[in-house]
């Protein structure tokens, strides 16, 4: 994409680019995640470096794990054009917090649930062998 970032793409262009569906992009703009985009007659969509820039942040959050409603509230309080971080650094700590603590839960419970299985399969292992020796 190095010499379409100068010039506005079309929304089929981008879409292959970024290896996702024209329909993604069409629900990010549908719920407010990529501000407006210009339009060439005929009401083509077209999508200038900065709309391009969102959508890679927005692909990488959900990437990592972090949902649309946390994503729109990052998207509230940046603009891009402003690059205001003091506002967006502290939610998007507070929403990689979340997040850590969330997989935290759930490495425990799959650790658990690793523990319960094994021991299990002791039992099941010991009452075969018991049941083979008698």
């Amino acid at each position: 994409m190095s010499n379409t970032e100068t010039k506005p793409v079309q929304i089929g262009e981008l879409a292959k680019s970024l290896a996702i569906t024209t329909r993604t992009i069409r629900y990010y703009e549908e719920i407010g995640l990529m501000g407006k985009t210009a339009r060439l007659g005929g009401g083509t969509r077209t999508y200038t470096k900065d709309d391009i820039l969102r959508l890679k942040f927005i692909l990488k959050l959900k990437t990592m794990g972090i949902s649309l409603k946390e994503i729109q509230e990052l998207s509230d309080i940046f603009d891009i054009h402003e690059k205001d971080f003091s506002k967006i650094t502290p939610k998007l700590i507070e929403i990689l917090d979340n997040h850590i603590a969330r997989v935290d839960e759930k490495m425990a419970n799959l650790s658990s649930l690793r523990k319960d299985i094994v021991e299990y399969r002791v039992r099941i292992t010991d009452l075969l062998t018991q049941h083979n020796n008698s």
